[in-house]
């Protein structure tokens, strides 16, 4: 069983993530977390915090000499910008000055404050901030060394932004030569005009994003409890991630909209078994069902605005305007990256649970005599 979790604040030492349950003896590719981390930072639309960050993993416990140990992985993603608020956020002595009373609707400032009984919003902003998606892409870096060597692939790629929308196929290296991350030119170009025009009216703009995955056999997830389905992972996994508010699987809404005969995928007498479609997006009762897993995933708009929203200052209830904390201006570029490292964690949880064994050795043994029985049938 996969344990993972993450630490830190936005304008703390860093941001870290916690991985427990990995198998020994994975060999970890570097190159591609940090990779991952620094698509993260791109994307047309990013704040100016993009351009003082330079992000990279810092391994300090669970791996030795590339491979893991078995034991508890800690990764660190150091926060530059700290060396600017080291007397804001020094965790003993009191430094005033950079105190937040005015919540910004759509954020979790007020809703947290109300939790946690907080007096200074600072105390929400700093944890709830989207800086922790780093340690989240960290993370999903590290295991993408462990899927592939199940030769299981991950992609993600924006499909809408502010209503300019693309419905084709990915192209990687046209993704990867997108400001935008969307796999074609004159869309990417009509995304960035709405970026442009938001930006120009202080304004914030959200989209939507595609995270498939290939190579996933049949079987894998459960539908014998809530809480080990594959889709329950994904949905829970990708929907913490700060903005996200819909997941669709598959057609999502669309199956509102079809008849039983027309939505189903019927399967086809092939070795291993194939569907006519793939509107289920590769699950079916909470378990692969050997194509693609395909979730489309919405992101509102960033709840920091330029020109401020109207709110209230907690200290006395009066009317005030939401004050500007440096932010993003779209961030639908960023949040695949991270929708895709969320992704892969989900699909790691749901095979170590499936396949648990200390070492990767035994692992791949199991994983691989499981695909055998499933392209048998």
């Amino acid at each position: 069983m996969l344990r993972f979790y993450t630490a830190g604040e936005s304008h703390g030492r860093g941001v870290f993530t916690f991985l427990d349950g990995v198998p020994a003896g994975l060999k970890v590719d570097r190159s591609l977390i940090d990779a991952d981390l620094i698509r993260r930072q791109g994307g047309y639309g990013r704040g100016e915090r993009m351009s003082i960050e330079h992000d990279s993993a810092d391994i300090l416990s669970g791996l030795r000499h590339g491979y893991t140990l078995g034991s508890p992985i800690l990764i660190a993603v150091w926060n530059k910008d700290f060396e600017n608020w080291k007397e804001i956020m020094d965790p003993w002595a009191a430094s005033h000055g950079r105190e937040l009373y005015t919540p910004r609707p759509g954020h979790a400032d007020l809703a947290g404050a109300i939790r946690f009984r907080h007096t200074d919003l600072r105390n929400v902003l700093e944890r709830s901030s989207a800086r922790d998606t780093a340690a989240r892409v960290a993370a999903g870096g590290l295991l993408r060394s462990f899927l592939k060597a199940l030769d299981i692939k991950a992609y993600s790629w924006v499909t809408n932004i502010g209503g300019i929308k693309f419905d084709g196929p990915l192209d990687r290296d046209l993704r990867d030569e997108s400001s935008v991350f969307c796999p074609d030119p004159d869309t990417t170009i009509a995304m960035e005009e709405v970026i442009d025009k938001v930006k120009a009216g202080g304004d914030t703009i959200g989209g939507e994003f595609k995270v498939v995955l290939k190579g996933l056999p049949a079987g894998i997830g459960s539908y014998t409890q809530w809480d080990l389905r594959l889709d329950a992972l994904l949905g829970a996994h990708i929907l913490s991630i700060p903005g996200i508010k819909a997941l669709q699987i598959g057609s999502g809404v669309e199956c509102a909209n079809l008849p039983g005969s027309m939505l189903h995928d019927e399967v086809l007498p092939t070795h291993p078994k194939s569907r006519a479609s793939n509107n289920a997006g590769g699950m079916e009762g909470g378990v692969s069902n050997g194509e693609p897993i395909e979730v489309t995933c919405t992101m509102k708009p960033i709840p920091t605005l330029k020109k401020g929203l109207r709110s209230i200052d907690i200290r006395d209830g009066k009317a005030k305007r939401a004050i500007y904390e440096r932010s993003d201006y779209c961030a639908v570029p960023a949040a695949s990256v991270v929708g895709e490292a969320m992704a892969i964690i989900a699909v790691t949880k749901a095979i170590l649970q499936s396949f648990f064994h200390p070492s990767m050795d035994a692992l791949i043994d199991a994983f691989e005599n499981h695909k055998r029985y499933w392209e048998s049938l």
